[in-house]
């Protein structure tokens, strides 16, 4: 069944300037700006004004819409929140090398821009991983064996982790026994640390 006109909105900070056009959303904010393309999804995108609190705010509309099609204005409102969020605070994923008995050694190189993984299980391959645009990787001073992921755009910064988590995976062995690797411990804003 069609539904004629369905539509959400959300309200944008002050410190946060957006441009629409042709459904591509520009975010700009204090640590840097953000574009993301939306052209492949059946939606109007419109700026405005909140009468009742003169706040600005993004308007996301579906006309003569699918179920599919309403579910994903909200899929795309929380896109543009993640890119808000990421202007304005910025993504911290924190990852933990795990090991029984070879000590994993991890060495950053490229400018904190990759990563250099030896020593896992003890073998003599040496695994590098290099981040993806815009996201940088540091060594936790605090906590041993951590490494720290940062970066504005939330897909790089989880595609960076998960890329170094893949390099490790543990192959013709019980994994269940061998739980040796680099995960994911913890997933945050910059921003609320400091």
């Amino acid at each position: 069944m069609k539904i004629i006109l369905e539509s959400d909105s959300m309200e944008i900070p002050d410190e946060v300037s957006i441009k629409v056009h042709a459904k591509i959303i520009e975010v700009e904010g204090p640590r840097g700006k953000l574009v993301r393309d939306f052209k492949h999804l059946n939606l109007d995108f419109q700026l405005g004004v909140d009468e009742e609190t003169g706040k600005k705010k993004l308007k996301v509309e579906s006309w003569f819409g699918s179920r599919k099609t309403t579910a994903s204005i909200r899929t795309a409102m929380s896109h543009v929140n993640n890119l808000i969020v990421g202007v304005t605070k910025g993504y911290r994923y924190k990852m933990r090398m795990v090991y029984a008995h070879f000590p994993i050694n991890a060495s950053i190189s490229n400018g904190n821009q990759g990563i250099e993984i030896r020593n896992f299980l003890g073998e003599k391959r040496v695994r590098k991983v290099d981040m993806l645009d815009g996201v940088t990787i540091t060594r936790s001073e605090k906590v041993k064996d951590e490494l720290v992921l940062d970066g504005n755009d939330i897909e790089l910064v989880s595609r960076s982790a998960a890329l170094i988590n893949q390099k490790c995976h543990v192959k013709n062995k019980d994994i269940r026994k061998f739980l040796d690797g680099i995960y994911v411990s913890e997933k945050g804003r910059i921003v609320e640390e400091e």
